[in-house]
């Protein structure tokens, strides 16, 4: 048994505690409370407030549609709008073809005359 503590001893160097130094406190509440205050204002600058701002230009985006106004859909069709109910727009994507898609399906107006312009 005491060969294999020699060669365990040999191979692991055994660990001493070193009772001499004290224990350092690192850091303290107050690092703690500030790292927490920077976090909180970090993700509030890139997270929070460019998600509320952009979805309040949505907001009024869609309160602003009016008939024949040019719009383009999230799924990129383009068209003009010939009718506007609560939920549901009616939008004109040629003279013979009208489609029927939710309001909240807008992802933003076009110039008029953009459709003329494209075909």
């Amino acid at each position: 048994m005491n060969f294999v503590n020699n060669i365990t001893n040999f191979l692991i160097s055994p660990a001493y505690a070193d009772a001499a130094a004290p224990a350092q406190q690192s850091g303290g509440g107050f690092s703690l409370m500030l790292m927490t205050g920077v976090f909180i204002i970090f993700m509030y600058f890139a997270i929070w407030r460019p998600q509320s701002k952009r979805a309040k230009e949505q907001r009024d985006l869609l309160g602003s549609l009016a008939k024949g106004d040019e719009v383009v859909t999230t799924g990129g069709i383009l068209g003009k709008i010939t009718k506007i109910s609560d939920n549901y727009i009616h939008l004109a994507l040629t003279d013979t073809t009208e489609i029927m898609i939710q309001r909240s399906a807008i992802a933003g107006a076009l110039p008029k005359g953009t459709l003329k312009s494209i075909n």
